[in-house]
């Protein structure tokens, strides 16, 4: 897997992560998860993640707004196809970023 950039958003905890393409004739290939790479980045030292899903939705949707309480629960998503906005509302209580939604993707 070919991890190209990695960002952190205000709240810390939520990252970006860009992954390669490898193109040819015929498109490309991506590998989008290898745990091996991803334990060589630190915030992701001991994760693991259990699940793996994929959705279609078409122009104008809006899909669940969700939140994960004892025990949190990461997410990774992906774009394969147009535009994501994905909102997060940090709602750990003492968090320096309780009630905020960062806007800086």
């Amino acid at each position: 897997m070919k991890i190209i950039e990695v960002k952190t958003l205000a709240i810390p905890d939520i990252k970006v992560i860009r992954f390669g393409r490898f193109n040819d004739r015929r498109g490309y290939f991506t590998e989008t998860f290898r745990n091996s790479d991803f334990q060589k980045l630190d915030f992701m030292k001991g994760v693991k993640f259990l699940q793996c899903n994929e959705g279609y939705s078409k122009a104008g949707t809006f899909r669940g707004f969700h939140f994960q309480w004892n025990p949190y629960m990461g997410k990774l998503v992906r774009v394969i196809s147009g535009h994501l906005i994905d909102l997060a509302l940090d709602i750990r209580k003492g968090s320096p970023a309780f009630g905020s939604v960062p806007s800086n993707v």
